[in-house]
C-alpha cells in the first residue's frame, strides 16, 4: 500500500498550520491513518535544527547557510518520519516542505534557486502529491503572525517587504506546478477548510 503526501505552504500568518491540523482531524474522522508533521522539524534531529533557524536575530544566518540547515533538517525528517509513514500507507500532512526553502531562501534574498534545486535533487528527491497554498495578503499575514509573538520570529522580523516577496514567489511557483492548489486564506477558517477538503478528497478517495 502506498500512502499520500500532502504539504501546506504559505507566508507566515496565512493560517496553513490551522488548516493542516483541521485536515488531519477530518481525515482521521473518515477512518484514515494520518501522520501530521511540520518543517523545520518532524523528527528528533530536525527539531534540534528548528531552534537554530527560527530563533535569534534575523541576520543570524545567511540565506546560503539556511539552505544547508533546512536541507539537513528535511533529510532527517524524510528518513525518520515521512518515508516510513508513506510505506505504511498513511496520509502524511506536513506544515511546510521544500517549497518553503525554494521561496524563503531561494528567491527572497537573492537568486539562489539553482542552489536550492541542486541540493533538493541530491539529498531529498521527493515532492508532495498535492500542495495546498493558503494565500493571504502579506500585511494581514504579518499582523496575524506578530500578534502571536513567541521565540520563533526570525522570518517575521524580516518585515513586510520580505513577506511580500515570499507571497509573490509562492504564487509564481504555484502557477508553474500542477500539484499546487491555491486557496484564499482571508476568510473564516471553516470556509477555508471546506475548500481544502474539496482539493484533497479525490487524492485520498482510494486510500
Amino acid at each position: 500500500m502506498v500512502g499520500h503526501f500532502i504539504s501546506f505552504e504559505g507566508i507566515d500568518g496565512s493560517g496553513k498550520s490551522t488548516q493542516a491540523r483541521s485536515l488531519a482531524a477530518a481525515l482521521r474522522d473518515m477512518g484514515l491513518t494520518v501522520t501530521l508533521t511540520r518543517e523545520p522539524g518532524g523528527s528528533t534531529g530536525a527539531e534540534e535544527i528548528r531552534r537554530l533557524v527560527l530563533e535569534g536575530e534575523s541576520d543570524r544566518w545567511s540565506a546560503e547557510t539556511e539552505i544547508l540547515l533546512f536541507t539537513a533538517a528535511r533529510r532527517d525528517h524524510l528518513e525518520k518520519t515521512i518515508r516510513p509513514a508513506l510505506a505504511r500507507g498513511e496520509v502524511v500532512i506536513t506544515d511546510r516542505f521544500a517549497d518553503s526553502t525554494r521561496i524563503f531562501q531561494g528567491v527572497t534574498r537573492g537568486d539562489l534557486t539553482a542552489t536550492v534545486d541542486a541540493l533538493h535533487s541530491l539529498m531529498i528527491g521527493v515532492e508532495p502529491d498535492l500542495t495546498i497554498l493558503i494565500d493571504l495578503d502579506p500585511a494581514e499575514g504579518l499582523a496575524r503572525a506578530t500578534a502571536r509573538a513567541g521565540a520563533e520570529m526570525r522570518f517575521e522580523d524580516m518585515g513586510l517587504a520580505f513577506q511580500s516577496r515570499a507571497r509573490a514567489g509562492f504564487l509564481d511557483l504555484a502557477a508553474r506546478h500542477a500539484r499546487f492548489h491555491v486557496i484564499n486564506g482571508a476568510r473564516h477558517p471553516d470556509a477555508v477548510a471546506v475548500d481544502v477538503m474539496a482539493a484533497v478528497r479525490s487524492l485520498v478517495a482510494g486510500a
